[in-house]
Formats: structure tokens, C-alpha cells, sequence
């Protein structure tokens, strides 16, 4: 018969695999982030292994309490699809003290409040608290020492509230081992929360290595009766900066497009063709008051930055490269002067990579919105720096896009505006982030500001074309 002793060690070898298969699954995750929380998640499952090793060395008398339970939940959430945008992962939110609205019962709070992930869920800025415990300990109104799930996600949500750039349109709620019914019934009843209507999968497998490289464990935990809850946040209704929301609601959705005597067959090639007839344009001519409904229950949005618009129609994407590179290098030296190297690694990249198909990926299926300054901001552009194959791309692409007015969130509206965070790009992704749709961008250094104020932000980056003259 094992003894406790000998249980106990086993366990602690046991954590330490769970330690080392997480460690490789956290490296492998594929989510486009700008954000450092893989660094974040990497050194707690660090520390989680030098405690153990300490422990077995010679603590083994002692009682074991591991806390890789909850970072393998974590990384379970982050692992699924429908999360974009991770800006935050165990850590805490500073909270602010000043204006913002009246923050319910501030005196009871610190100055920062932990969450577990700062993300987008289908687009939709969230925080998850996510909990390892058994549900037996979870206690509604807590006790000595412990102030209880009420008060804990009282917090929270206070918090969530008072955040004017950070606010989440809900905070989900990840019990991993599930809940008991008398606390999920008070959540339900005391807080509003309702089932969060998308299902986690039921099971997570991961694999442990020997040193030498061999397979020779599978670590397998069910989630089966993991519950999984919503809690909206109440968005105060407070008035934004004037210059970003100037006549949202009844500016005209439609721009008259120029039309130019050009060959379109001819301009258009085989991957723009394709890239645009895959995208779904069956809500062009909706009104602008049925278009967020219907999108919502029917088709998901991208948002287009001008970047990306200009990607689609430069003929280095369109098959112009070798035109392009006929000419002797002195000639496109002349033509490109400082940003001939910037040009050419472009080339290089689309000969390796087109990035139509890239594209194509991105928006297969979905709706293609732009704002108007997008719209102005890429006529312009087209007018000065585009051949006439490119200009007749750009009007296009532009029937096949819906153009909606300039109307950020207010996440975005109220960020400071600074060298990095210019008021032109938050007016383009705010909107963005106002039709719940990733913006489809090539300007990560917006992307990273944005990542750095911690604020969740569903983008989609692409690799940069320019206009050429073709």
C-alpha cells in the first residue's frame, strides 16, 4: 500500500510534467498579439516549477498546494478560436482615480484589480476570471480570511465600470471545475449572470517529453463540468470627444464613387477577383440602422484600414512585379528615392508570399466596412501616388465595400492622444472596434501603443504594399 509520503512525491512529479507540458503549450499558441502576456504566462509556470522542486527536495512532510490547475484553465481559454486581442494575462488593471464616473463602493477598493485575461471574445472586449477551485470552497458570501465570490466579483465588475479605456462589454466568468447550484443561482439572481451560449471544449490533452526527446506521457483533464457565465457591464452614457463623434448617427453611409474610363478587365487579376468574390457583400444596400442587427445574427464584418486598401490594389500584389523590375536600377532608385529598399523588400516578400492569399484568409466570408475618413484618406492617396490600373482597382474594391460613418468606441475615443496614438488612427480603428469588427491593418505600431495602455483590441495585421504607378 503507497504511503502518504510516497503519494505526496508522486504528485509533486506529477505537477512537474503538468509544469513542462504547459510550458511547451503556452510557446506553441498562434494568437496575434503585440502584448508580452506569453512572457507573463511562461514565468509563473517558472515559478510554479522551482516551488516544486524545493518542495520535493524538502518540504515532504508538508501539504502540497499547486496553482497549475488554473494557469492549464487559462491556457485552455486561450487556446480557443474565438479569442483575439489578449493584451493582458494574469495581471492586475490600475485602476483610476479620477475622471471617470462614480466608482460603487470605491472606498472598499484598491488601487488595482487582478483578472485573468484582458481579451476580445468574437470581437468583443472582455475580462475572464477564471477559478481551478473545487466548487465545494467556492462560498457565496465568504467568511474570516476570505471575502467570498459576491464581493470578489463585486470588485470586479466596479472595476470594470470605472474604466473608462479598459472597459469591458462583459466579464466572463470560468469555473473549471463548475460551481455549485445555490452560488450559481445567486450569481444569477444577485448579479445578472446568464450562460455565456458558446461552448469550451470538454477536453485538454497535452504531451510530456523525456529529455531525450521521446514521447512518454499524455496528460489528459476534462472541463466537462466546467461552467462558463456572462455578466454585461453597464456602459454609463457619458459624452465623448466631440472631434471623434460629430454627426454618427445621421451622416450619409454611401459615397458617391468616381468612376474612371479604364479597362477594369484588364486592371483586375485572377487573386483580386478572387480575394473579392469570396468576401460576403449581401448587405450593401441595407440601410445603415438594419446593417449592425443583421451582420450580428447573419455575417461577421473586417474593417479595412487604409493600409490594407492600399495592399489589395498596388501592383506589386496585382502581378506587376516583373514590369516593375524590367527597368535598370537607376531608373526605380529615381522613381522610389529613399524608399527604393522599402519597395524591394516588398517585391521580394510577394514572390515568397502573395499577399492576396494572405488577405483572402482574412476575409473569406465576411463583410468589408470602412469609415469615412478611410474612404477620403484612400481617394487621396490613389488621386497622387496611383497608376491607372491601381486607380481603377481602388474604385473596385470600393463597390464592394460599405462605407459607414467615422464613430469610435468609446475605448478608443477616450485614450489620450499622443505621437502614437494619433487621433486619425483612433478614429479608424474605434470604428472598427464600434462594429465589433478586427481591422485589418498594417500599421502594428498603432497595434502596440494601443497593447501597451493594456486595452484589448481585435485587429488582424498583414504585411505592407505600396502604391507603384502601375
Amino acid at each position: 500500500m503507497e504511503s502518504s509520503e510516497e503519494a505526496l512525491i508522486r504528485a509533486v512529479e506529477s505537477a512537474k510534467k503538468r509544469c513542462e507540458a504547459l510550458k511547451h503549450r503556452i510557446e506553441s499558441l498562434r494568437i496575434q498579439s503585440t502584448s508580452n502576456w506569453k512572457t507573463t504566462l511562461l514565468r509563473l509556470v517558472h515559478s510554479e516549477l522551482s516551488f516544486l522542486n524545493r518542495f520535493s527536495l524538502n518540504n515532504r512532510h508538508s501539504s502540497l498546494s499547486v496553482n497549475i490547475g488554473h494557469l492549464e484553465s487559462v491556457v485552455h481559454i486561450l487556446q480557443q478560436p474565438f479569442i483575439s486581442g489578449v493584451s493582458r494575462v494574469c495581471k492586475s488593471i490600475p485602476l483610476s482615480s479620477g475622471g471617470g464616473e462614480p466608482r460603487p463602493k470605491a472606498s472598499s477598493y484598491s488601487k488595482s484589480i487582478y483578472v485573468d485575461i484582458v481579451c476580445c471574445l468574437n470581437g468583443s472586449p472582455v475580462w475572464f476570471i477564471v477559478s481551478d477551485r473545487n466548487s465545494k470552497y467556492i462560498s457565496w458570501q465568504g467568511s474570516s480570511g476570505n471575502k467570498g465570490l459576491r464581493t470578489r466579483i463585486e470588485e470586479v465588475l466596479g472595476a470594470a465600470q470605472s474604466s473608462e479605456t479598459l472597459r469591458p462589454s462583459s466579464v466572463i466568468l470560468f469555473f473549471s471545475n463548475g460551481l455549485e447550484d445555490v452560488v450559481r443561482e445567486k450569481l444569477q439572481d444577485e448579479l445578472g449572470a446568464v450562460e455565456l451560449g458558446m461552448k469550451f471544449p470538454y477536453f485538454d490533452c497535452a504531451f510530456c517529453v523525456e529529455s531525450e526527446g521521446d514521447w512518454i506521457d499524455i496528460l489528459a483533464r476534462s472541463y466537462e463540468v466546467a461552467c462558463v457565465l456572462k455578466i454585461e457591464v453597464n456602459y454609463p452614457s457619458k459624452s465623448l470627444i466631440s472631434t471623434l463623434r460629430t454627426g454618427c448617427k445621421d451622416r450619409p453611409t454611401h459615397l458617391p464613387i468616381q468612376e474612371e474610363n479604364i479597362n477594369v478587365t484588364g486592371a483586375l487579376g485572377d487573386s483580386l477577383h478572387s480575394l473579392i468574390s469570396g468576401m460576403n457583400c449581401c448587405f450593401l444596400d441595407m440601410e445603415i440602422s438594419l446593417v449592425k442587427n443583421f451582420c450580428d445574427g447573419h455575417i461577421q464584418l473586417v474593417n479595412f484600414d487604409t493600409t490594407a486598401l492600399i495592399a489589395i490594389i498596388s501592383g506589386i500584389s496585382n502581378g506587376g512585379i516583373s514590369k516593375l523590375l524590367a527597368g535598370p536600377e537607376s531608373k526605380l532608385r529615381s522613381q522610389f528615392k529613399c524608399n527604393y529598399e522599402f519597395v524591394i523588400a516588398q517585391v521580394n516578400s510577394e514572390v515568397l508570399n502573395p499577399i492576396h492569399e494572405e488577405l483572402s484568409a482574412a476575409t473569406s466570408g465576411k463583410g468589408g466596412i470602412i469609415c469615412e475618413s478611410v474612404y477620403s484618406e484612400f481617394k487621396e492617396l490613389v488621386s497622387m501616388c496611383g497608376g491607372p490600373n491601381e486607380k481603377s482597382r481602388a474604385n473596385y474594391i470600393l463597390k464592394h465595400l460599405r462605407v459607414v460613418p467615422d464613430c469610435p468606441s468609446s475605448r478608443l475615443a477616450s485614450l489620450p492622444t499622443t505621437r502614437k496614438l494619433t487621433l486619425k488612427n483612433k478614429v479608424v480603428f474605434g470604428t472598427g472596434d464600434h462594429w465589433h469588427a478586427p481591422t485589418l491593418t498594417a500599421n502594428l505600431a498603432f497595434v502596440r501603443a494601443v497593447s501597451q495602455t493594456g486595452m484589448s483590441l481585435f485587429t488582424i495585421g498583414h504585411r505592407p504594399r505600396a502604391l507603384i504607378g502601375d
